[in-house]
């Protein structure tokens, strides 16, 4: 007797229904997407995959709209349903907008973005501080059928002018300034600079955040929201097709150019909003929080489309979580009464150190379920977390997905025992994730209490389909290490109980202040200076960050300029071409690096020699300088010393 596949589940039918998802996954899928979304046209193909060729496709044949499922379905049902609480930058200011308000100033961008020329596949930039706007931006593009690239705006103008041009944007979307901490940052400056020689950008809209003048191109320059105005508030929404792109995200990976990962309709709305509902039992009458940046996977699944998607009540947070002092995410849930709480594992440990006092002031009785992303939570993270905020009441979910899955793939919910959480382990899949482990030699690694790559072995809807006008990268990068599963790019162990814990990249990309940077981007701005001969950039353990920068440098011969010069230049250079998160916390200048006779760096030595692992170097005799490491190794220990 086939288990019933209903809109929204329970605990009770958990392992029925996860075999049902992974055994079965045409019925799984097929039932909820025409349960779960508004078609224009119902699909005929449930899925048409081949993961040795990069192929996913969901839902074919099927025609919708993205926006119409976030706004229009809603605003049928509850129009005056809160959609945002936009928690601004100075405590206690917090403005609330409805999905009626919000389907009006989507419609608004949307027919401004028209008259300017703007039509399906087109791709717009977004580069916008957390306000309501940008996400009415981001499904305005949704509706009329354009890809909207959003871009960290703490993304310097060089690395948003690589994004810029690497999709030939025909807008971009930015603010006079943006707020944050109680600093402004120059947005509209960043965007002028980075825009200067990209032909394919037309038209630059400004919204208002704090009013003050900033520079003016007449004929290239638009105020958004005088614009909007002019506009009526409704706008036809665009049939798409389920595998028609819907955004593309820029992320890091193990060279120095950043991929523009493309993810589609269908398939990533359905799966954003199962995971928002199941992951962190979302109910009506909720207030869910995750605040994540919209610069990220995070922000796009977990602020905008699986809240929206789903008709719930999401926070937009604008400031940081020590302004005014590190009370504010607690004092936050205390006014707005939030019921779900998702953050960052580096945010935890800053406010670890900040001290208890500035949470036990506040009233935390409405939280059930406290989340976690970015990078694993470590024990002590995860208890203070779990008595300290929760009051040991809360259910604690240390989720693992990335930019790639597009929404959660591995959680202690749901599941049949996510009453018995282990910390540091997010343990097990989400339905309709299939979980393997290879050994590096491709080897499939079966039965528990081992260590491999992690794989995933079929693909679920929510998956990223393509690099950006590199489809061949993406195979090779995802695809080709493992052929047949998607490679993921982390290491893993599944211990003695069959769950998973994450233990790290596997490739030269580490998560530099919960942010994921590829090592290879870092040296290439560093490598600009003219007396960097080469650098090696490598992670290693941070206390607050988890997962710190650390740069070894060579010196070309002659070049006598003090240290601390040196380290200042290097600091703007990785400013100016990548982001301030991106700055190494650690520079040492080294007379050589551990290379393999074919000219390879060893990074696995510097790793050892960045954390004081000096026992742990193995054997270092077939290097094509193996007395090297040795000399790296006194180099650092002198530097500890005088650090102490």
């Amino acid at each position: 007797m086939a288990v019933p596949i209903e809109p929204h589940f329970v605990d009770s039918n958990h392992d029925a229904l996860y075999a049902e998802s992974v055994n079965n996954p045409d019925r799984f899928w097929g039932t909820l997407a025409r349960k779960r979304l508004r078609w224009i046209k119902d699909f005929d193909t449930v899925k048409d995959c081949d993961l040795k060729l990069g192929k996913i496709s969901w839902f074919l044949g099927g025609k919708l709209n993205v926006s119409d499922n976030c706004l229009d379905r809603q605003v049928e049902q509850h129009p005056d349903r809160v959609a945002f609480i936009w928690e601004k930058d100075k405590t206690g200011d917090h403005e609330t907008i409805t999905y009626k308000q919000m389907l009006e100033m989507t419609c608004q961008v949307a027919n401004t973005f028209k008259q300017y020329g703007v039509v399906k596949g087109d791709r717009v930039a977004v580069y916008m501080p957390m306000t309501p706007l940008l996400a009415a931006v981001m499904l305005a593009c949704a509706r009329i059928g354009a890809v909207h690239s959003v871009v960290f705006a703490g993304f310097s103008a060089e690395a948003l002018k690589s994004r810029i041009l690497d999709a030939s944007c025909k807008i971009v979307v930015t603010a006079d300034q943006g707020i944050r901490g109680g600093k402004a940052i120059e947005l509209k400056k960043t965007v002028d600079s980075a825009v200067a020689g990209c032909d394919c950008v037309k038209n630059v809209f400004v919204m208002h955040r704090t009013g003050v003048q900033v520079p003016w191109v007449d004929g290239r320059d638009v105020h958004l929201e005088e614009a909007m105005k002019q506009q009526p508030t409704t706008c036809p929404v665009e049939p798409l097709d389920s595998e028609d792109p819907l955004f593309m995200l820029y992320t890091s990976g193990s060279t120095g150019k950043p991929k523009g990962l493309v993810h589609t309709q269908a398939g990533y709305l359905l799966y954003a909003g199962m995971t928002i509902e199941h992951v962190f039992d979302y109910r009506p009458g909720d207030v869910f929080a995750c605040v994540a940046d919209i610069g990220w996977i995070t922000g796009h699944t977990y602020v905008v489309y699986g809240p929206l998607g789903i008709g719930a009540t999401c926070v937009l947070f604008e400031s940081t979580p020590v302004y005014p002092d590190a009370g504010r995410y607690w004092e936050m849930v205390d006014r707005l009464k939030i019921t779900q709480f998702y953050t960052a594992p580096t945010a935890l440990r800053l406010l670890i150190k900040c001290g208890n006092e500035h949470v036990t002031p506040y009233n935390r009785d409405t939280l059930r379920v406290l989340g976690c992303v970015g990078e694993p939570l470590n024990w002590t993270a995860w208890k203070w977390y779990h008595s300290t905020v929760g009051s040991d009441k809360c259910t604690v979910v240390d989720t693992w997905f990335q930019t790639e899955t597009g929404g959660i793939a591995i959680t202690p919910r749901p599941s049949s025992d996510h009453s018995t959480p282990k910390p540091g382990f997010p343990m097990s899949p989400f339905f309709g994730v299939e979980p393997v482990l290879y050994s590096k030699e491709g080897e499939l690694l079966k039965g528990n209490d081992i260590t491999g790559h992690l794989c995933i072995n079929e693909p679920m809807p929510g998956m990223a389909r393509t690099i950006y006008g590199d489809h061949q990268r993406f195979i090779d990068t995802y695809y080709k290490p493992h052929p047949g599963v998607y490679f993921t790019g982390d290491g893993a162990y599944r211990d003695a109980d069959g769950h998973y814990q994450i233990t790290g990249r596997v490739d030269d990309v580490i998560n530099a202040k919960g942010h994921r940077l590829g090592t290879a981007e870092v040296e290439s701005a560093m490598n600009k200076d003219h007396r960097i001969a080469e650098s090696a950039v490598v992670g290693y353990p941070h206390e607050i960050f988890g997962e710190g920068v650390f740069a070894f440098l060579i010196l070309k011969d002659g070049v006598k300029d003090d240290e601390k010069v040196i380290f200042e230049d290097l600091e703007k250079l990785v400013r100016k071409w990548i982001a301030a998160f991106a700055v190494p916390n650690v520079f040492l200048i080294v007379p050589g690096l551990p290379k393999t006779r074919s000219g390879k760096i060893m990074r696995r030595i510097l790793r050892k020699v960045a954390a004081s692992e000096y026992d742990q170097l193995g054997d270092v005799s077939t290097l094509a300088n193996p007395s090297i490491v040795e000399e790296i190794k006194a180099k650092h220990m002198l530097l500890t010393s005088k650090e102490q």
